[in-house]
């Protein structure tokens, strides 16, 4: 083997080593914001609410998922970020669809828990986001769990903006319309990570826990 293979086998090994404990710590906090939220959506019946804890239950889902293939092969790594991203693609999907559900029904929001849990809700999401950022630019599994992170913080926002409308407008219409911009948020990162996971899986799933792929439209 020569001396750059040696260099780096053991560089490979300590990101994954990294990104392993990574993946527990925000696994743990997911799982339990999953718990709060569900909960607080309930007693406020708010769309918007419901709509993050389901996003926190797939993303402990996720990231449940990455640990168990993060020693698998890196083909196998490209199909389960593949299978994530038609996930994340689905979730935004049910989310317009729950939407239109509560507008029907007439649901009314209680914006003062709404306000309190998106701001905690928040506050995890940007400390995901802080200890996943290393992992960022890896393979498209790694990137995923990124994007997970990044887009949950901008979501937990949007949930605190229509709170703070419920509470200004004494409407339903600002908490139901955060389905939008958290729908279209998920649908273009889904469409990223499936995009991303193609062109590892066209490449033969050859990309390193250390790598980019190349974007298809950059080709």
């Amino acid at each position: 083997m020569s001396k750059c293979c040696d260099d780096c086998v053991p560089a490979a090994a300590a990101v994954a080593g990294g990104f392993r404990r990574a993946l527990r710590i925000v696994l743990a906090a997911n799982a339990v914001m999953f718990i709060v939220e569900i909960v607080a959506s309930w007693h406020a019946d708010s769309t918007s609410l419901f709509a993050d804890a389901a996003d926190f239950l797939g993303d402990a889902a996720n990231y449940g998922i990455s640990l168990a293939v993060l020693s698998a092969g890196a083909i196998w790594r490209s199909r389960v970020a593949l299978a994530k991203g038609w996930t994340m693609a689905a979730y935004a999907t049910t989310v317009l669809v729950v939407a239109a559900w509560n507008v029907w029904r007439g649901a009314m929001p209680e914006s003062v828990t709404m306000a309190w849990v998106a701001g905690l809700a928040l506050a995890v999401n940007v400390s995901v986001a802080v200890i996943l950022y290393a992992h960022r630019k890896g393979d498209a599994n790694m990137r995923s769990v990124w994007l997970c992170s990044r887009n949950d913080a901008i979501g937990n926002l949007a949930v605190i903006a229509a709170a703070s409308g419920v509470f200004g407008t004494g409407s339903l219409w600002p908490d139901v319309a955060v389905a939008l911009p958290l729908g279209t948020i998920g649908l273009a990162a889904g469409r990223e990570v499936i995009r991303h996971a193609r062109d590892e899986l066209r490449d033969g799933g050859e990309q390193t826990p250390g790598s980019t792929a190349r974007d298809p439209a950059l080709r």
